[in-house]
């Protein structure tokens, strides 16, 4: 077996290295053959880890959050395995821990931290039983290849129940993921923000959990923050928001994210970031309310948070000449519905650019267009709007329904340097997933 595995590394490890030469990422692919020729690399090398397993779950987030908590980790001077490109499916993950080993098939980690595709738990955790589970909350996104959340809900819980010692740390704020945990029989901890932050009025959006599932009743709301984030409680059955172990107390989002981490023990972490959008503030809650769920002292968080750079399309920046250009993942109503409020935030002038896709990666149902608040772009900060993508056309559509004039650019990278061009100086794109990466390099190499 030492033999099939020594080749399963060699061999995806050359295969990564002619992918990158040839420009491309490559990452599912070496997991894929490595799992190919060795079935039981994954468990093995997963076996190696010396401490815990971190695996973080969720619709939204999940990339943002596991790389704060790579980061957070490697600051207590731990070595660790990290899938910080988001390859986050069994391919991806078995990659992970594969181009992380040596040439001599043993892995030199501490602590491994992997971000995992909800619909993809199921078929990981027979190779490894993570020892900590973070879920960030669960919204509904692509509905051809998951249907309704309660099909990803199904299989959260079924992943669970394969991991019984596993302790989940939840978002407490979203009764879906509240409901999942406390259900599960899992040992968890939760996470959330107890005060309300939006005036009501101002938020218009769908909730998606409308209704206790516990009993069925309608959910009431002290508060909401977005989508069915927020204060919830069932007049029927009892069942409510948890209080926090984790809370998100004095916020302010005056110039970047600004508050204070209390843990239920008393201890008060301030945190205070450059970067914009409130769901941020989720991101970091739920990376440190990890990392000392795991033990972990974080004396080094505020460096952490100083040094850290969103990566891979997560509110990530370039500077095309003079023009400020900021690249961001926008794939489901809820997070692109978050993206705009970030968008907002921003009160220069500015140039957009939406890019969306309908490949097999993105889900071809695109009906999830019409839930997105597209009407908070008719502000006069917004200077223009282009569409691109597979799918520009359907957005175009979309954009005409609210009254919103836009430009039509096949072209991504054609639509980008007009925009640098004649821009403003300050350029969002907004891509849905298989658009991302494509978008990135564009960016990257101009």
């Amino acid at each position: 077996m030492r033999v099939r595995r020594l080749l399963a590394i060699w061999t995806a490890k050359l295969v990564s290295t002619g992918c990158k030469l040839a420009g491309k990422q490559g990452v599912t692919l070496a997991g894929k053959i490595a799992l190919k020729i060795d079935p039981k690399i994954l468990h093995d090398l997963a076996g190696q880890v010396r401490e815990k397993i971190f695996v973080v779950c969720g619709t939204n987030g999940k990339t943002t959050t596991n790389n704060l908590l790579c980061s957070a980790i490697e600051s207590e001077g731990k070595k660790l395995v990290c899938n910080h490109t988001g390859s986050n499916m069994l391919d991806g993950v078995a990659a992970a821990f594969v181009l992380a080993a040596k040439n001599n098939g043993k892995l030199d980690a501490d602590y491994a931290s992997i971000e995992i595709d909800e619909a993809s738990t199921v078929r990981v955790f027979p190779h490894f039983k993570p020892d900590y589970m973070v879920l960030t909350n669960l919204f509904r996104d692509q509905l051809d290849r998951y249907g309704e959340i309660d099909i990803t809900m199904k299989l959260l819980d079924r992943a669970m129940k394969m991991a019984p010692k596993m302790k989940v740390i939840v978002n407490g704020d979203d009764a879906l993921s509240a409901y999942l945990a406390m259900e599960s029989g899992n040992v968890y901890v939760t996470y959330g923000i107890p005060g309300q932050v939006f005036d009501q009025k101002e938020n218009g959006e769908i909730r998606e959990g409308r209704f206790c599932k516990r009993c069925g009743e309608r959910l009431s709301y002290d508060f909401y923050h977005y989508s069915q984030l927020g204060s919830y409680h069932c007049p029927k059955c009892g069942f409510a928001r948890p209080e926090a172990d984790f809370a998100a107390e004095a916020i302010d989002m005056t110039h970047g994210l600004k508050f204070e981490v209390r843990e239920k023990q008393g201890r008060v972490t301030p945190v205070e970031v450059n970067y914009q959008g409130f769901y941020n503030i989720y991101n970091i809650l739920a990376a440190y309310s990890a990392a000392r769920t795991g033990g972990l002292e974080l004396a080094h968080f505020e460096k952490v948070l100083q040094e850290f750079n969103p990566q891979n399309g997560r509110m990530e920046h370039f500077t095309i000449g003079t023009t400020e250009v900021v690249l961001n993942l926008a794939k489901n109503p809820a997070g692109f519905n978050q993206n705009i409020s970030a968008v907002m935030e921003d009160k220069r002038d500015k140039d957009i650019i939406i890019v969306i896709n309908d490949n097999a990666q993105d889900g071809t149902d695109i009906s999830w267009l019409w839930d997105v608040d597209f009407d908070r772009f008719a502000d006069p900060s917004i200077r223009s709007i282009t569409v691109s993508g597979i799918r520009c056309q359907d957005m175009r559509l979309r954009m005409k329904y609210v009254d919103i004039p836009c430009q039509l650019e096949n072209d991504v990278e054609t639509a980008i340097k007009k925009r640098v061009q004649d821009g403003c100086g300050s350029l969002y794109v907004l891509v849905n997933y298989t658009a991302l990466f494509s978008t990135r390099a564009i960016l990257a190499k101009m």
